[in-house]
């Protein structure tokens, strides 16, 4: 999830292109309303940190509250980071840097979902 489209689309590319099954939204309210009313049928949650209204990391939080087990990836920009106790304390498993690499993604969803 991204506010971007663009970004959006080419990540649900890649991961269609890896064979994932994907849900994409472009506003944290939105996939936390869907989040919420599917919880069940989501097996990983990949975020951006900089998103308007809410950001990654609360999404994460917020997620996390319904469904603990949930495993979550969140996007970042070099000065988005935010400190790994924290991150992991919000249910934020691993961090992908941007600009994402298809590999990248392919080993962090590989090793996360494990």
């Amino acid at each position: 999830m991204d506010d971007d489209q663009a970004i959006v689309y080419i990540v649900k590319q890649m991961l269609e292109n890896l064979g994932y099954n994907v849900t994409a939204k472009y506003s944290s309210m939105d996939a936390l309303a869907h989040f919420s009313s599917q919880r069940n049928h989501f097996d990983l949650v990949i975020t951006d940190m900089t998103m308007p209204k809410m950001t990654g990391d609360i999404l994460a939080q917020r997620i996390s509250q319904m469904r603990p087990d949930i495993p979550i990836i969140l996007f970042t920009g070099y000065g988005d980071m935010i400190a790994q106790e924290k991150a992991k304390a919000l249910g934020i498993r691993a961090f992908l840097m941007k600009p994402l690499q298809t590999r990248d993604l392919a080993r962090t969803i590989r090793e996360i979902l494990k």
